[in-house]
């Protein structure tokens, strides 16, 4: 219970910001491009140079040599979780398009904004570990998952090592280079690159909040199966991994990491994707609202029960 009520009061503020996004697109009446101006300051600005400091600080010889664990268990992940959302989309959606968007929500979580916003948060001393084990969920997101699943049938793309040029990527690239070779960098600059870091936590969930204003909440929250996906994201897939270290135990940096990308509510990029091509979202936003209001319990509880198993 005090893991639960710890967690649950260190996560609060993640989602109090949430909150404060909803509520200043609601009342400050401010224009319909907002998120997409935050979004990209996101992706191009704060979470890259999160990334960069991070890496730059720990990826060293001495931590590569201790992290393919982590990495390892990025792979299995990704590649069982795909396996999964494909196998349960056959039976939770008819039509080619929602089979995509199921797809996509089971197999990816919102490991990027809300994981790394929740981990350096709660666990800053495995932030690092955990870019680690999300590199190859990365990866198969940008140069697969999204132009494959989430783009319009007649811009579906396979996969393209070109979607990883991104700032995401070249930030980690980057990141590596320096920590590996001890490269230094002027002080001006690291100090620029560490203060954007610390916006990245705040805009992610004030951006959630924003985007979740922007959705007809009355109209998504009549669609019954939204509620069936939502439950198989935050309870079950994170509920099959405790069952398996009730089992077997696994290194318990490795296991939390894991447990972190498999805890988090469904990735907003089933929604913003698919809308910026004007393709339907009611479902997808429908999914994104009750998840992410859901995991502010849910998360503390899957926490609470891996430190009992553990």
């Amino acid at each position: 219970m005090a893991t639960f009520l710890t967690t649950l009061s260190q996560i609060s503020y993640l989602f109090l910001l949430i909150g404060a996004g909803f509520a200043v697109m609601k009342l400050c009446r401010l224009p319909e491009n907002a998120t997409n101006i935050l979004s990209k300051l996101v992706t191009t600005l704060f979470m890259p140079a999160l990334i960069l400091t991070n890496f730059m600080e720990n990826f060293t010889v001495a931590r590569l040599s201790s992290a393919w664990p982590y990495a390892l268990a990025g792979v299995i992940v990704v590649a069982l979780s795909i396996a999964f959302a494909k196998l349960v989309s056959i039976f939770s959606a008819r039509d080619p398009y929602h089979k995509d968007i199921h797809t996509y929500c089971l197999a990816f979580s919102n490991f990027g904004f809300m994981g790394t916003a929740v981990v350096s948060t709660l666990m800053p001393e495995l932030f690092m570990s955990y870019l680690i084990l999300c590199t190859p969920m990365w990866i198969v997101n940008y140069s697969w998952a999204v132009p494959a699943l989430l783009m319009p049938s007649d811009k579906k793309r396979g996969f393209s090592f070109k979607n990883l040029l991104n700032p995401l990527f070249i930030a980690m690239i980057l990141g590596i280079i320096i920590g590996m070779t001890r490269l230094p960098i002027p002080s001006f600059l690291d100090v620029s690159i560490d203060a954007l870091s610390k916006c990245m936590s705040p805009s992610t969930m004030l951006l959630t909040g924003m985007c979740v204003a922007k959705i007809d909440i009355k109209r998504v929250l009549k669609i019954k199966s939204i509620y069936a996906l939502s439950a198989i994201r935050l309870l079950l897939i994170p509920s099959i991994f405790l069952i398996v270290l009730l089992i077997h135990k696994f290194d318990y940096g490795v296991s939390l990491c894991v447990l972190s990308v498999l805890s988090m509510p469904l990735g907003l990029n089933s929604v913003v994707i698919p809308e910026a091509h004007g393709q339907d979202t009611s479902e997808a936003s429908g999914m994104a609202i009750v998840s992410h209001l859901a995991s502010a319990l849910t998360i503390p509880l899957m926490f609470t029960i891996f430190e009992l198993i553990i």
